[in-house]
């Protein structure tokens, strides 16, 4: 079950996973795309980036996770799904405490 107090949002790809944005989430996120992440805040992101920000937000659990297998984990059937998922977890971790 996700933790979404932690930012933790449930995905299922190849088998179910948890979606977190942790800072090292997001210095990944920045070092990949070269860019702050509070500079993306809405961008139109291309596909090199939103692959990037789903791994960046799986590899918490499983830090042998590369960009290509995620890849792999996503086609058009799932790609919308995928997308909200990834905006429901970064909101999550970007949102400011209430």
């Amino acid at each position: 079950m996700a933790n979404k107090q932690r930012g933790v949002v449930d995905i299922e790809l190849d088998k179910s996973r948890k979606l977190r944005y942790t800072l090292n989430a997001l210095a990944e996120i920045e070092d990949k795309l070269g860019v702050s992440v509070a500079e993306l805040n809405g961008a139109n992101l291309g596909m090199k980036a939103i692959r990037t920000f789903l791994w960046a937000g799986l590899i918490h659990e499983d830090s042998e996770l590369s960009e290509r297998e995620v890849g792999e984990m996503v086609d058009f059937d799932n790609f919308a799904y995928v997308q909200e998922k990834i905006a429901e977890a970064f909101e999550l971790a970007t949102r400011k405490n209430e």
